[in-house]
């Protein structure tokens, strides 16, 4: 794929976007254990405190993001989900790149994350270590459990 990448702010209005997030919520419903879903439906990101991403290609949506920021200096990355169609591109990667530098320039401390454990979960997993997020605590209002784990990365 030769096409720029073109990330923006995304107000959750457009199909291309609502499709993807329902893929993204489809997806973690299918990995995860039901009592430890903790993905956000389209009512869930759109919270003040919640900034949400897209990556396009041409016309093309390519990738969605979100960031929330849940304390003064902390945030927490959500909905993270590559299109299938766009899969091992470098998307994932320019989003949370984005993401990152966002977090920086809002002043934040820390970006946390949690997520599941099994092999749905490991390509994501290896972006994030990849990125310097380091295994950690639970944080915000998460409880730990045998099926979930949590990333910290030192902003």
């Amino acid at each position: 794929m030769t096409e720029t990448l073109a990330i923006r702010i995304d107000d959750l209005s457009g199909e291309p976007t609502r499709r993807l997030l329902a893929l993204h919520l489809a997806g973690m419903q299918a990995n995860t254990p039901p009592e430890h879903v903790r993905a956000l439906d389209l009512s869930g990101l759109q919270k003040p405190q919640i900034t949400v991403w897209t990556a396009w290609r041409g016309e093309a949506i390519a990738g969605v993001a979100a960031l929330n920021q849940f304390a003064a200096d902390q945030g927490e990355l959500k909905s993270f989900r590559t299109h299938p169609d766009h899969l091992r591109s470098g998307v994932a990667a320019a989003l949370l790149d984005h993401i990152i530098g966002e977090a920086r320039t809002r002043g934040l401390a820390r970006l946390s994350l949690e997520t599941g454990r099994g092999e749905a979960f490991e390509p994501a997993l290896a972006l994030y270590r990849t990125h310097g997020f380091t295994d950690g605590e639970a944080f915000s209002d998460y409880d730990a459990s045998y099926f979930n784990q949590f990333l910290h990365l030192d902003l």
